[in-house]
């Protein structure tokens, strides 16, 4: 059964990794020319994004329906390695219970007994010695360390896998992604914020937790579809969601604030001169760090209490120049005041449109 369990999580694991999770094909347009406006356009792959694809910056392509980029399988979860993903999800913590399970039994069965361990001042039923064959391998104190250090290792391991599946699964019934899910998120907090009363509606839901399983685990192991076009539910059309994409692209453009650099900072993950409180409090995430230059301009788009996140104000952006984006210490800048030659909108502005 261990071997079973071992071959099972290999095999999807290297499924997921070397699979790969499809990408959009480099140049790509829809066929229909006056759908290009309801699409982002990648300036890297010089190709537009399709419905529900994204681009990653590690695997520097558009990946279609984008999950996430995971670090332990060095590639995204996308559209073609999602079931292998999941399945890999499963099947680990499977295998590690049933281990769990040997290695409970191991130690306390060796325990209840105290054959292996040699100790003279306890008396014992040498009788339940000679009917039980001798293990293999003496069960010493070495052995008991080793024991109860990988019987930690599964039992975490079925723990933090075991919620990461829980966590795909719920998204995998619902037929979205997790970044779909955010986006939908970004969606309500919008239709709030401006008080437009428009409804937003997830297009690819079918309403049956059972149609979206199908749509990721089939028997021939390929996915449904093209990753390119997908069944949308009534009341719904192929670019529900872009569309609401690019309206959540406008209203962070509206929401943006911008500062100006005036310390210098080199890009590091932890800086040591930005203060005890910046060192600490740096993001935990896999975005990237932006170098700063006293007098650079940066347009934020979020923050926390001691770090932003913007992207740097390039004079060659314009002309399809490299967008450079990332987090920097709060410290390092200041905001800019307008004049009436760049005047803002203020916040009724901004709300009213």
């Amino acid at each position: 059964m261990l071997l079973n369990w071992t071959v099972m999580i290999l095999y999807n694991y290297f499924n997921a990794m070397f699979v790969g999770p499809g990408y959009v094909p480099l140049g790509w347009t829809p066929e229909k020319s006056q759908d290009c406006m309801y699409l982002q356009y990648c300036k890297v792959c010089q190709s537009y994004k399709a419905p529900r694809s994204h681009h990653c910056r590690k695997c520097n392509r558009c990946v279609m329906k984008m999950d996430h980029h995971c670090p332990w399988i060095n590639n995204c979860c996308g559209y073609q390695n999602h079931a292998s993903f999941t399945l890999f999800l499963l099947l680990a913590p499977l295998g590690c219970i049933h281990a769990s399970f040997i290695f409970v039994m191991t130690m306390y069965t060796q325990l209840y007994n105290r054959i292996s361990f040699g100790w003279s001042s306890v008396k014992i039923d040498m009788s339940a010695a000679k009917r039980d064959p001798r293990p293999i391998i003496p069960f010493g104190l070495s052995a008991f360390a080793a024991s109860l250090f990988a019987l930690g290792l599964a039992l975490g391991t079925t723990i933090a896998v075991g919620m990461l599946f829980i966590i795909q699964m719920k998204v995998i019934l619902t037929n979205k992604t997790s970044i779909e899910s955010w986006i939908e998120e970004k969606a309500k907090d919008r239709i709030q914020y401006y008080q437009t009363g428009e409804t937003f509606i997830f297009p690819y839901d079918t309403g049956s937790k059972w149609k979206n399983f199908k749509q990721v685990f089939t028997w021939s192991g390929i996915p449904e579809g093209d990753g390119l076009d997908w069944p949308v539910r009534d009341g719904c059309h192929q670019y529900t969601l872009t569309i609401e994409q690019l309206k959540q692209k406008a209203d962070k453009r509206v929401r943006s604030v911008r500062y100006r650099a005036i310390e210098d900072y080199s890009g590091v993950c932890c800086p040591v001169t930005k203060g005890v409180k910046t060192f600490f409090t740096t993001p935990c995430t896999e975005e990237p760090r932006i170098a700063l230059s006293k007098g650079d301009l940066i347009l934020a788009t979020r923050g926390l209490k001691h770090w932003m996140y913007g992207e740097k104000i390039l004079d060659s952006a314009a002309d399809g120049g490299i967008r450079e984006r990332g987090w920097f210490p709060r410290k390092c800048v200041e905001k800019c005041q307008y004049d009436s030659e760049t005047d803002q909108p203020v916040d009724g502005e901004k709300k009213n449109r």
